[in-house]
């Protein structure tokens, strides 16, 4: 558990001249997410970092949107469980060639990670030991509900399975029930065929 409440490294990555770039994560619903970003252009650059951030979920709505960002941070609530899109653009300065890789750093964290626990000890007053105990209970309490829903999913894929195995079993029977009728129906026109043709009595 103190290994999972340990700081969380912010990721880096090099954005070239007219790219983009996207990080997508799942989060829960109901969920505090924090960020911070910073693009810089490599050192010895003419031209200062340029590039677009927009962070949207799956539908397409749009939670958090800076032109020309450098650095800042941003923080949002989770309306429900969805897959959420950071995407960072690159913009050439007009009348230059090509621009250098941008080094993008962003740091983003959800849920119990998210959380200032100084603020909280300082607002309401707690002690070190009763601020670490805060932390590790909502940490268990994320841990709860991360196994609740992977229980429902579970739920819900099992469901799913035991219904897709009952509709091909009973598409079996219907695939096995029309290749014997039509099979006796090819051996009694055969038959009358051949009882016309007088070829057997």
């Amino acid at each position: 558990l103190l290994l999972l409440v340990g700081p969380a490294r912010p990721i880096s990555f090099q954005l070239p001249g007219k790219a983009r770039k996207c990080l997508r994560e799942e989060i829960h619903r109901d969920t505090l997410v924090t960020g911070e970003y910073e693009i810089s252009a490599p050192p010895g650059s003419s031209t200062g970092p340029s590039a677009n951030l927009k962070i949207t979920d799956s539908a397409g709505h749009i939670l958090y949107a800076k032109e020309d960002a450098t650095k800042g941070k941003f923080a949002f609530t989770t309306e429900d469980y969805d897959m959420f899109e950071a995407c960072f653009e690159s913009k050439l300065p007009v009348g230059t060639g090509r621009m250098p890789d941008q080094l993008v750093v962003l740091d983003m964290k959800h849920g119990v990670e998210a959380k200032n626990y100084e603020e909280i000890a300082k607002v309401e007053k707690l002690k070190p030991l009763e601020v670490e105990l805060r932390r590790l209970e909502d940490l268990s309490e994320s841990i709860v509900n991360d196994f609740a829903y992977m229980k429902k999913r579970e739920e819900e894929m099992r469901d799913t399975n035991e219904s897709t195995n009952t509709r091909v079993l009973y598409f079996s029977i219907f695939s096995m029930c029309c290749l014997i009728g039509l099979a006796t129906w090819q051996v009694f026109y055969l038959r009358r065929f051949f009882k016309a043709k007088k070829l057997i009595e």
